[in-house]
């Protein structure tokens, strides 16, 4: 079932997941670093489409993940020139509103992401207050390394894990009983 449970139905959450990888941008075409829909100044931002935030773009992904919706690609790929630099945080609001127009409401959002850099804990509090506002729902948000190995270790990237959890809105007006 892809879309909001039968009012006679209980009210079953529903979880998802995103995952988002984005490459450090080439030093010679350097890119401002967002992350946790947070500007980190002097830091080397991250390659992609829009402004390459994994961390708003795996919790937008785990939202249409949880209902059914299609997935980051769906709603804001690289054939969507309007989303060319968009910001995550705007992305991330689009998804809730996307979700809650599907007949869901969000209960919480919670995000890590693998990275050597930047020291993310000074920060944690504003980046979930941000991606909250921007959600309408609670975002938790952390942060680890991966002890030198992969991609992550190497210092080529960034990498964010998220899940979701929705739950369907019954509709205003029951259905007919037969």
């Amino acid at each position: 079932m892809s879309g909001p449970q039968p009012a006679h139905l209980p009210v079953i959450p529903r979880t998802g997941i995103g995952i988002d990888v984005h490459a450090y941008a080439p030093e010679d075409a350097p890119q401002p670093l967002w992350l946790g829909g947070l500007f980190w100044d002097g830091e080397r931002g991250l390659s992609g489409h829009s402004d390459g935030d994994p961390v708003a773009h795996a919790a937008a992904d785990a939202l249409f993940s949880a209902c059914g919706v299609g997935d980051l690609g769906t709603h804001f790929g690289t054939d969507r020139p309007e989303y060319a630099g968009a910001s995550g945080v705007t992305l991330l609001a689009e998804a809730a509103r996307i979700v809650r127009a599907a007949g869901f409401e969000i209960g919480n959002i919670a995000v890590q992401f693998v990275a050597n850099r930047p020291k993310f804990g000074p920060r944690r509090e504003e980046s979930q207050r941000v991606l909250s506002e921007a959600a309408g729902a609670p975002v938790s948000v952390s942060a680890t390394t991966s002890d030198g190995l992969g991609f992550t270790g190497r210092g080529e990237g960034i990498s964010a894990t998220a899940t979701a959890l929705v739950y369907p809105v019954p509709s205003a007006s029951p259905e007919p009983v037969a």
